[in-house]
């Protein structure tokens, strides 16, 4: 029988993964993601890695997940009026809303609402964070600053502001014009930039309709700071290491990502782990020892997926990328220190009937002769909170709603199947038994553990857990109407 991966792959798609062959080959070698990031390319470029996407599925027969990564605003300088200038440690320096072309002393930063929020002893970051300058003096239009880590400024660098939160919704208008597009065409996850607050979550959430689910990056401290509140009101989390690390100490992103996995898994809700995990990859066939050992320790975490972001892009190996981290995940997961490490981590959450449910089936599959647990999820809800549990053997979530199983598609675990409508639960124990075995997870002389919620076709109904044989023979001799 087949070996079942957990963890899910995230994988971007750019300049170099936008042909049919490339993106089949990266399905082929492990995605189960593909993340389509706004910042770059057209509507009509994103359409056809999309409609490129939806012909690889209907060929494999297998639901495949889109994301959608919106920009978020983006804060820049204005431009040099002699090219760069290289800001010396200790020197003063002037932001301001002055269209002027900037010289060596000043520039403009035509945004007039980081004037609003700072404060005297506040630090603006420049270039990812490499220039670094202290606010001394500062008001409605401008902002006196003394360098403290210096380096070349030069035209459109970006700036971070970490210690205030910025009075910016996370939606421009490009956003909110890139929202509306990628709901049309169908995109099953939105990944929302610049979150700093739990208002931001729901004015995305208000704006796609329920159209796509919402998916919360963590990348600014205000974020870090309000995010039991933005976990609430969002359906997942990435946790976008590069800003974190721009904005907050490097040290600290480590115990934050770990914190923030736990916490996802604690509500069932999926996380992503992203941002430079096989950076090397963009240029070189082979990762380093370190990128390797990053992928694994957030696949020891418990995280739903681990992501490529330039990596499959815009890298010279997109498809070794992927190959790579499927071959790191495989590793990982048969380790038995990942077992004890994921069961250790586990914490008991009982407030619902399905949440029992789910919970017994993991015991029932983890204690006796149990190949797969077969979960029919009519929302997504009862395939999210098997996967919380992390159980031993594989999770096939069963639906009639594609769109349910796309988006379980980002999920830890979840092998996702597409049914026909049920109207009785003798007809799901089959399905669910023929799954099963079609997919490699059993076969005739096996059993699984089948839950279901009657009446079929409506959400929030989990009320029924059945060990049943995986011979159809047997399910019509035994099972009752």
């Amino acid at each position: 029988m087949r070996r079942h991966r957990k963890v899910k792959i995230v994988a971007t798609l750019g300049p170099a993964s936008s042909d049919f062959a490339t993106i089949r080959a990266l399905f082929e070698a492990g995605a189960d993601v593909f993340r389509l990031n706004m910042s770059h390319g057209t509507h009509e470029e994103q359409r056809a890695r999309y409609d490129i996407i939806r012909k690889v599925e209907a060929e494999s027969g297998r639901p495949i997940a889109v994301l959608a990564d919106l920009q978020g605003p983006k804060l820049r300088v204005g431009a040099f009026a002699a090219g760069p200038h290289d800001l010396a440690d200790g020197q003063a320096f002037r932001f301001d809303l002055d269209a002027t072309p900037g010289d060596a002393g000043r520039v403009q930063l035509p945004h007039p609402e980081i004037f609003a929020a700072l404060e005297p002893g506040a630090e603006l970051l420049v270039n990812d964070g490499k220039i670094r300058l202290r606010v001394e003096k500062c008001g409605a239009d401008f902002a006196d600053c003394v360098v403290t880590a210096g380096g070349p400024i030069s035209n459109r660098k970006g700036v971070n502001v970490p210690d205030v939160v910025l009075p910016l919704a996370a939606l421009s208008d490009k956003d909110r014009d890139d929202l509306e597009f990628a709901c049309g065409l169908g995109v099953d996850w939105l990944a929302l930039s610049f979150v700093q607050r739990p208002e931001d979550v729901i004015e995305a959430r208000e704006l796609a309709r329920g159209r796509a689910a919402i998916l919360s990056k963590i990348e600014k401290p205000a974020a870090v700071r309000a995010f039991s509140e933005i976990l609430k009101v969002s359906d997942g989390i990435m946790v976008a290491r590069g800003d974190l690390g721009v904005e907050l100490p490097v040290h600290s992103v480590p115990p934050i990502q770990k914190r923030l996995v736990r916490a996802c898994r604690a509500a069932a809700k999926p996380v992503i782990v992203a941002t430079q995990m096989l950076e090397s990859m963009i240029e070189s066939p082979m990762p380093t020892r370190a990128e390797v050992s990053d992928v694994a320790t957030a696949i020891y975490e418990g995280t739903d997926a681990i992501m490529l972001s330039a990596e499959s892009a815009a890298g010279a190996y997109p498809v070794e990328a992927v190959a790579t981290m499927d071959n790191v995940a495989r590793s990982v997961e048969s380790d038995p220190t990942y077992r004890e490490i994921i069961e250790s981590s586990r914490q008991a959450k009982r407030q619902t009937v399905a949440d029992g449910i789910v919970a017994a089936a993991r015991e029932i599959a983890e204690t006796t002769d149990i190949s797969a647990i077969c979960a029919f999820t009519q929302s997504g809800t009862t395939g999210s909170l098997v996967a919380r549990e992390r159980p031993r053997v594989p999770i096939v979530a069963m639906s009639s709603e594609q769109r349910t199983l796309r988006r379980l598609c980002l999920t830890w675990g979840t092998h996702c199947v597409l049914t026909p409508e049920l109207e009785r639960f003798k007809q799901a124990v089959v399905n669910a038994a023929k799954a099963a075995r079609d997919f490699g997870f059993a076969d005739e002389t096996n059993q699984i553990v089948v839950m279901a919620g009657v009446p079929f076709n409506v959400p929030g109904t989990t009320n029924i857990l059945r060990i049943a044989p995986c011979d159809e023979r047997l399910i019509y001799r035994t099972d009752p109407e």
